[in-house]
């Protein structure tokens, strides 16, 4: 097996791939069509020195041909491998042992057949690369554009032309195709530096490309079209290191359908699938994520002409009254604020607009100002001018000369005030007159979209605020890790009875109803009169995962009397729906009054960091799927950020009359179990309470559900549409 790469490639490492100085084509050619001729066309605006090799041709198309790489003046940064999978290997060692750098492989046909063969042969070349220090590109691989040197690697039919010193987007993506298509952009006059795609990701893959744009001076944002990949710490990695640049990184995930864990004992499990997975690792760098395929450029491009916000409001100018109800509509949606203008924008609108328009935010100009170049700008400029908005909003309605020709001092006024200008294209006629104007502007930003407008807005803020957010020092929730560590070295792999996870939550600080397990139906009785009130009785065993299922949960139980006949009957129901379960006894423990009920818990996934899900739990948790999955630990400070991203965040803070929780004290304890699955990540599987009751003056886990053993398998992570659910009490 080829070793792992712990570390992304570095932008001095894949430089002779992504922009080298020269480029030999192995398997150069001079028939129409081939993979060979129209690279060779693609690579005509190349900066630096071109090589053709092929033994069958002296010449092509009056260039000189090689007959191999030895044959060549010079060892090529680059070789792009057009040639049959069945060539590529002797092609590499030729490259190998002339210390060629970097290497493109167009050929399919290795690891992704999943064909046993084809997997040992990609590995076998990629571990002789990696001896090597040879960098591979591929295999399956429809190449690589770099517009600031014309390096046009790639068979397929792509855009031409060169970066020209504007903002402009890098974009990343897998699929080689679909980044294609979004390098189309260009002939619209978006800004792109690069486009870089992986292939088969044997090597260099999105992790190693963000690593490299992040320090690239061509490349202004980063866009990533992204499925996934084997191992999210090397993204994570990477995407932290574009945030300590200050390189915005804006990434589209593909394939977010449900990934439940098929094996999954607990809630959290179905719940946090990859996609949540994912998404915790986005919002641990920073990420900006879009949620589809055609935002992606448009949100790119805005970040690329873009410094940080100056100010949350953003004004919206308009010559329709229906396009700034739409953008009222949009604002509220994406919680952007549209606040009224000062008094003095609000004098300065009032002098350039007619008597019987409201100078306020949206402003709706009407026709009358549409039509009057000076009073528009004017208009503008008061918007602009004003402290409260750090951007303009100017809808578009028509795609025509007269809309094009006020584009040039729109941007002249973005640039004095230093704030941009965004075009809300709304006619249909998607590149009709001025649209390559305002994408080529460096003030000015096109959406095609109103709603995508405000999206991009709302990430512009929360990103301004991040980078600005200077968290106070905060002392971690202590937690007995010993103590812990001990009671996972006396339990063994597999399921933990309910009073084992109790310990761990009290190990935690966090704590649970009074009770304790008894034996016996005498005990039990012992317990109730000593308990008094309403009780909980619940089977516990730790081959017993679903008590609720088993008969095993018994609420309401009231006097000695009835908690007899409840373990008695509790006893029986679950031998009888689990004969060889290992039955430790039953659980007697007081009814908790009704409070709001959270589940918080974590599973270890391969590949990702621990990360812990936390929501609005109980009976709802399927229903409602409120959640938010983040990377492991968080202090008590992030957790509580992150409780208020729940869409019934607003519960915490008392609802109808119902009273506040201490949300200080839920806080903690979703730190503390941080810990834990930070800390025992490789020794606890999966681990969850829910629900969690959260009441004004205390919390408390009433249920607890604890696995032991290694990390969940691919096979169990699998999709699977179903929820594998723990008891909610």
């Amino acid at each position: 097996m080829t070793p792992f790469r712990q570390q992304p490639y570095t932008r001095a490492d894949l430089q002779p791939l992504y922009a080298p100085r020269s480029i030999a084509l192995v398997g150069a050619s001079p028939r129409a069509g081939s993979f060979g001729e129209r690279t060779q066309a693609n690579l005509r605006s190349f900066t630096g020195a071109l090589y053709t090799v092929n033994a069958r041709y002296p010449e092509i198309n009056g260039v000189p041909c090689h007959a191999s790489l030895q044959g060549l003046p010079e060892v090529p940064d680059l070789v792009i491998l057009a040639v049959p999978a069945a060539a590529v290997e002797g092609v590499v060692d030729e490259c190998i042992a002339l210390g060629v750098p970097s290497a493109l492989i167009y050929a399919s046909g290795f690891a992704e057949t999943a064909a046993a063969a084809d997997i040992v042969a990609q590995q076998r070349m990629l571990a002789k690369a990696r001896a090597a220090g040879m960098k591979l590109l591929g295999p399956n691989c429809v190449g690589l554009l770099n517009y600031v040197i014309g390096a046009r690697a790639t068979f397929a039919g792509v855009p031409e032309g060169k970066a020209d010193g504007r903002a402009a987007i890098g974009l990343i993506s897998q699929s080689g195709a679909m980044g294609f298509a979004l390098a189309q952009a260009m002939d619209r006059g978006v800004a792109i530096s690069h486009v870089l795609s992986c292939g088969n990701s044997a090597d260099v893959d999105v992790a190693d490309w963000i690593q490299a744009l992040a320090d690239d001076p061509d490349c202004a944002v980063i866009a990533c079209a992204f499925e996934g990949m084997q191992d999210a710490t090397r993204f994570r990695q990477a995407a932290r290191y574009a945030w300590a640049r200050d390189k915005p990184l804006i990434v589209f995930k593909l394939a977010t359908g449900t990934e439940g864990a098929a094996a999954a004992m607990s809630h959290t499990g179905s719940l946090a699938g990859s996609n949540a997975q994912w998404n915790a690792v986005f919002e641990d760098t920073g990420a900006v994520v879009v949620q589809d395929f055609e935002d992606l450029m448009e949100t790119a491009a805005f970040f690329a002409k873009t410094r940080a916000a100056t100010a949350p409001g953003v004004a919206v100018l308009a010559g329709s009254g229906g396009a700034a109800i739409i953008a009222a509509d949009c604002a509220e949606e994406a919680d952007v604020p549209l606040p009224q203008p000062s008094p003095d924008a609000e004098r300065a609108l009032r002098a350039a607009i007619p008597p019987f328009v409201q100078p306020r935010n949206p402003c709706d100009v009407t026709a009358q100002v549409i039509n009057d170049k000076q009073a528009l700008l004017a208009s503008a400029d008061a918007l602009l001018g004003d402290p409260a908005y750090g951007a303009l909003i100017f809808c578009q309605a028509y795609a025509y000369d007269t809309a094009t020709a006020r584009l040039p001092d729109l941007s002249a006024l973005s640039a004095r005030h230093d704030k941009p200008v965004l075009i809300a294209w709304l006619t249909q006629h998607l590149e009709g007159p001025g649209t390559i104007e305002a994408e080529k502007d460096p003030h000015l930003v096109v959406f095609r979209s109103m709603r995508r407008c405000f999206q991009a807005l709302d990430a512009w803020h929360q990103r301004a605020e991040r980078r600005a957010r200077k968290d106070a020092p905060e002392p971690a929730v202590e937690i007995d890790i010993t103590g812990i560590g001990a009671l996972l070295d006396a339990a063994g792999p597999g399921q933990l009875g309910e009073s084992d996870a109790a310990r761990i939550l009290s190990l935690c600080s966090i704590g649970g109803p009074k009770g304790w397990m008894v034996s016996t139906e005498d005990e039990a009785a012992e317990a109730a009169e000593a308990i008094g009130g309403a009780l909980a009785l619940k089977i516990d065993s730790a081959d017993i995962a679903h008590k609720t299922e088993a008969g095993g949960v018994m609420l309401g139980v009231d006097g000695p009397d009835a908690a007899r006949a409840a373990f008695r009957q509790i006893m029986q129901r679950g031998r009888a729906a689990h004969p060889q379960a290992r039955i430790n006894g039953v659980n007697v423990q007081q009814m908790i009054p009704p409070g709001l009920e959270v589940i918080v818990g974590f599973r270890h996934v391969p590949g990702f960091d621990p990360a812990i899900t936390i929501g609005l739990g109980g009976v709802l948790t399927e229903l409602l799927r409120d959640t938010v999955t983040v990377l492991a630990p968080v202090t008590p400070a992030e957790a509580r950020r992150h409780l208020r991203r729940l869409r019934g965040a607003a519960l915490f803070d008392g609802f109808r009359n119902a009273p506040a929780v201490d949300l200080d004290a839920l806080a903690r304890a979703v730190s503390a179990l941080s810990q834990v699955a930070a800390t025992f990540a490789g020794r606890i599987h999966e681990f969850e309470v829910n629900p969690l009751i959260c009441l004004p003056d205390r919390i408390v886990a009433v249920d607890a559900l604890a696995v032991l053993g290694d990390a969940c398998t691919a096979e169990e992570i699998g999709n699977d549409l179903e929820l594998q659910g723990s008891d909610a009490l």
